[in-house]
């Protein structure tokens, strides 16, 4: 039988140099990428490492000056109280509003460095949570309690919905209370006439659902994405009216989410606007109610 094997292909001939000069030429090209991918990830690094010490720097520089702005606001009101209070002789009518205005603005100052002093925890890592066992109707009352002043000054009510039939919760209430504070000054601001209702549910069989409602301005949904944002601020007649670092709704985010939560809105303009976050019911897991 002859041999149907092909004859060997001379390692001089035209074909066998051709493949070897592709083959030069695409380690070549491989080397010449390998390269530039190398700098390229050289490049990034670089790049991180500048936007991590960027961050840094402002993390840092927001809370210098939030704690630089405590010592002075502090005595703002602490003499503005004093001043109220008359320890140093009366005060006329317009004196106790001068007096009143001064309070105002610099307790809204205020809060205005608290946010930016929480802002630059969160995003430099330094902000803990504590949980524990508590009843809603705890919760609800601090809240009531803090608002009534303001309420009381105001045409608009402020309701709290009886949260009956609903378990215990184990999570951090500071935090969870800093949130529906946030919510409700928010919804006060902005609701000219009506009532303010706070509310909790179940959402489900592991998660709890905080809800506050106005009969506010209402809000369009194109601006729904960006409400959560950083500085972020509605672009109303009355936004420019009150003062605000845009920080309030962007710390009820990052709040929630290190409850395990998430946060939302529903509204539509005049006719209102929900506000609300959910959170699980526990958020590590506990051995057993002490209750």
């Amino acid at each position: 039988m002859a041999d149907s094997t092909p004859p060997p292909i001379p390692e001089d001939s035209p074909l066998v140099r051709q493949l070897q000069a592709e083959a030069e030429a695409l380690r070549d090209e491989l080397d010449e990428t390998n390269q530039g991918v190398l700098a390229l990830y050289a490049e990034l690094d670089t790049q991180a490492e500048q936007l991590r010490q960027a961050s840094d720097l402002k993390s840092r520089f927001l809370s210098y000056m939030s704690h630089e702005f405590r010592t002075p606001l502090g005595s703002i009101l602490s003499i503005a109280s004093l001043l109220s209070d008359e320890l140093d002789g009366p005060l006329s009518p317009e004196q106790h509003k001068q007096v009143a205005f001064v309070s105002s603005s610099a307790r809204e100052l205020s809060d205005m460095v608290d946010d930016l002093l929480d802002l630059a925890k969160i995003e430099a890592g330094r902000i803990s949570i504590s949980p524990a066992w508590f009843d809603m109707l705890d919760l609800f009352s601090a809240l009531r309690g803090m608002f009534r002043p303001i309420v009381d000054a105001s045409s608009i009510d402020l309701i709290f919905e009886e949260p009956s039939g609903l378990p215990r919760l184990f999570t951090d209430d500071k935090k969870l209370a800093q949130i529906l504070r946030n919510f409700i000054s928010n919804a006060l601001k902005f609701t000219l006439q009506g009532e303010v209702r706070v509310s909790a549910r179940m959402e489900n069989q592991q998660e709890i659902r905080f809800a506050v409602n106005d009969t506010g301005l209402g809000i369009p949904a194109e601006l729904h994405s960006n409400l959560f944002e950083d500085f972020s601020q509605i672009d109303s007649p009355l936004q420019k009216r009150l003062r605000g670092t845009g920080l309030g709704l962007s710390l009820c985010k990052r709040f929630a989410e290190l409850l395990g939560g998430r946060v939302g809105v529903d509204s539509t303009p005049g006719i209102g606007s929900t506000f609300f976050v959910i959170i699980p019911l526990s958020i590590a897991e506990e051995p057993v109610d002490e209750a």
